[in-house]
């Protein structure tokens, strides 16, 4: 069948409009009609170069909502009409870190820039003139329709909104888990969150629900630091300078008990910044994606041995996907979660270079993709 998508020919490039050819589902998989993507900030390092993609053309997008309408033979569990979210990071159940409840981390993922199947990376269900186009994470939500595998989608409950549920596939699973599970914010403590924009946000609110007595949100731009007051944020501030020393007077001088990095584009400095404003025994989350070959940062080796600091990384915010994206769904249903306030602006297919061009000027929190628009 025929798909209109956005793609990238190239990196550095933008993301364009192309109209695909997308085979139907094999075994162990079902083709989507999409009801909406966020428009991540892995998207737009795909466009840059600093993440590189294994195929080009590349589909984009990695972070949608839809409705199955076609499911492969020999694939229980699912049937035509179900709603899904995707998760971008695929889990198969029987690894050893799926076994041992880190979905995040399946072995299938060592696969997920490739563009093709997962277990075969000759295997490929979009072309464009004949020629392969990959897919983002295996599932590329920039499209009208994707066959993806069934390690890839949740399936969620029918009477639930589809369209904010999109920003569950990535960047609110992300933030939300990079608070909770990665810097195990306990009630009372006092939370920095560097980088305001989608996963950001949803780390703000994390680290809310866990109880944190101070959320410090910090970023340059005025309009994310007001939005993060309206998502749990107590305080901002515009630098780390400003956040360390608000942190500072709420501790009696010890420092936050843990710094999130959601940096769109993390850099050395910031991690470098985080870990020396962490109090004794703190805990700095990585999330924020930089250049993959970014390898130097500027840690003082004596403070974090003697200090005991901590440096975690957070994929998926260390969750499983098949356990949270339910969970988080509840959340939202019973109020407890906010995922449309976070959307600043709906575009089309067509409009999704325009969505990055907004991202880059500040002016969003999280963009979304309506197909139906």
């Amino acid at each position: 069948m025929k798909t209109h998508a956005s793609i990238l020919r190239s990196a550095p490039g933008k993301f364009e409009s192309a109209d695909l050819e997308l085979e139907g589902p094999r075994s162990g998989e079902i083709t989507v009609k999409l009801a909406a993507s966020g428009l991540c900030h892995s998207d737009d390092h795909m466009a840059t170069g600093d993440i590189p993609a294994g195929t080009y053309p590349l589909c984009g997008g990695h972070e949608g909502s839809g409705v199955v309408t076609d499911v492969g033979p020999e694939t229980p569990g699912f049937e035509v009409g179900d709603h899904v979210v995707f998760t971008f990071v695929p889990s198969c159940g029987r690894c050893r870190w799926c076994a041992a409840g880190m979905q995040n981390l399946c072995d299938l993922g060592a696969n997920m820039m490739v563009g093709s199947r997962f277990e075969d990376t000759s295997s490929y269900r979009m072309t464009l003139d004949g020629q392969p186009v990959g897919q983002m994470c295996g599932i590329s939500t920039f499209s009208e329709f994707t066959t993806v595998s069934v390690n890839s989608a949740v399936t969620v409950p029918k009477e639930v909104p589809l369209v904010p549920l999109c920003l569950l596939g990535c960047g609110v699973g992300t933030g939300w888990g990079s608070a909770v599970n990665a810097a195990q914010v306990q009630a009372g403590q006092t939370v920095v969150v560097m980088g305001i924009g989608g996963i950001g946000t949803s780390a703000v609110q994390g680290a809310a629900h866990a109880g944190a007595t101070n959320v410090i949100a910090v970023d340059p731009v005025a309009f994310k630091r007001e939005s993060a007051m309206e998502f749990g944020a107590t305080h901002s501030a515009s630098t780390m300078e400003e956040a360390s020393e608000l942190a500072s007077h709420f501790t009696n001088g010890q420092g936050p008990d843990s710094v999130i990095v959601t940096v769109g584009v993390t850099t050395a400095d910031h991690v470098g910044q985080a870990v020396a404003a962490v109090r004794k025994a703190g805990t700095v989350v990585v999330t924020g994606a930089g250049k993959a070959e970014l390898s130097q940062v500027p840690i003082n080796l004596l403070e974090l041995t003697m200090a005991q600091k901590k440096i975690v990384g957070a994929l998926f915010g260390a969750a499983s996907p098949f356990t949270s994206i339910p969970w988080l769904t509840q959340m939202y249903t019973n109020g407890r979660l906010k995922l449309d306030e976070m959307i600043t602006k709906r575009y089309s297919l067509d409009e999704v270079a325009q969505g990055y061009e907004d991202m880059h000027a500040g002016t969003i929190i999280r963009g979304i993709v309506e197909f139906d628009r």
